[in-house]
């Protein structure tokens, strides 16, 4: 097939073969294929190329050193090499199933053959792939934040207090400050945030409170170094006592100590960081990159059906079948955890709830 590549160019004035002339049909198949290898990571585009060289019929190495250099070169080599239209299409899924990256194959399989549906490009995230509204919150009404703020013998403070100013204003939200209070009026403030938030229950759409200062395991620490539990703050904004926040999301955001331990970091065999005397390696925390999930609160039990299994197990399986590999991994274990918190469970004879816990010390998104 290589040999044909060449065979029957005219010669133009210059003695030169002309370049082989390109149809709209072969044009629009090579703008289809690079929107999708746009898509891969450089990893991926690697391997793409590797497989190429094993599929039938395969691309020689050479012609993937000159020409599959780049997404854009390589969607012109496979438009070349792999004509008409639907042998691209079977290559292409073919390769895709083997990386794989199954999330982009629906778009080539449920197309004609002669002109496949490619998006143009976009994030890989999971918004897309949502059925419907059904896993969506609804944060139409309006977003209320709390901002706590020590700044008390904490440089620096009054930065935080600004960039989280900005950035609820960004997000819409209608924030409540709470600058260098002691324990009473941390209390009394959050408490009556918390009540406003109750008289309006219609209207509210999401509630974030951020608490800046110093602390530990389980508390937070005032201007005058007294305590306030975290848990108990915690509570003010669960079902019972915020039924403006039912089945609406209360996120917390806690920039303080949990302890005294201090993490020396691991050092790694990639180039040091930009440092003024430029020795020191470049270093991670001990513990990073972390996705931790439990299928129950901390000192709660964890439910087991002796004839299904495992609920949080066969939740995940059940999930999967119906969404495959298209979501982030957070994203894929908040809907298990919407089927889990929806469900009723009788243990002993006696009603029983459950929710997932979920932590996570990712820095990019995870497909499997």
């Amino acid at each position: 097939m290589e040999g044909s590549l060449g065979s029957g160019r005219r010669s133009g004035s210059d003695g030169q073969p002309a370049p082989p002339k390109i149809s709209p049909t072969t044009e629009e198949l090579q703008s289809r294929l690079q929107e999708t290898l746009d898509l891969l990571s450089s990893q991926e585009l690697r391997s793409f190329r590797d497989h190429l060289k094993k599929v039938e019929p395969p691309v020689s190495q050479v012609k993937l050193e000159l020409e599959g250099h780049s997404p854009s070169g390589l969607a012109k080599l496979l438009a070349k090499h792999y004509y008409p239209a639907a042998v691209a299409k079977r290559v292409l899924v073919q390769v895709l199933e083997l990386l794989p990256r199954a999330d982009l194959l629906p778009r080539w399989q449920s197309a004609p053959t002669d002109c496949p549906v490619i998006p143009r490009k976009s994030l890989k995230r999971s918004y897309d792939c949502v059925d419907g509204e059904l896993y969506r919150y609804d944060l139409s009404g309006r977003r209320k934040a709390f901002l706590m703020c020590v700044k008390k013998n904490r440089l620096g403070a009054h930065q935080d207090v600004q960039l989280m100013k900005d950035w609820l204003k960004e997000c819409k939200f209608e924030p409540t400050l709470c600058i260098d209070p002691d324990k009473m009026d941390l209390l009394g403030k959050i408490t009556s945030f918390r009540d406003e938030l109750n008289e309006i229950k219609d209207d509210i759409g999401c509630c974030l409170v951020t608490l800046m200062s110093h602390g530990e395991e389980g508390f937070i620490k005032m201007k005058d170094g007294e305590k306030v539990s975290l848990e108990d703050i915690f509570e003010m904004f669960n079902n019972k006592n915020c039924p403006a926040l039912q089945e609406k999301p209360k996120i917390f955001i806690i920039q303080a100590c949990r302890g005294e331990r201090r993490d020396s970091g691991v050092e790694t065999d990639d180039e040091p960081m930009d440092l003024d005397d430029g020795s020191e390696k470049k270093r991670l925390p001990t513990f990073s990159d972390y996705f931790i999930v439990y299928p129950t609160q901390a000192d709660h039990v964890a439910l087991r059906d002796p004839r299904t299994g495992s609920v949080m197990i066969k939740e995940m399986t059940e999930v999967f079948k119906q969404y495959g590999n298209k979501w982030h991994l957070a994203d894929f274990f908040t809907i298990v955890n919407n089927r889990v918190v929806h469900r009723d469970f009788n243990l002993c004879n006696k009603p029983v709830k459950v929710s997932l816990v979920m932590e996570s010390t990712l820095t990019k998104f995870v497909y499997f």
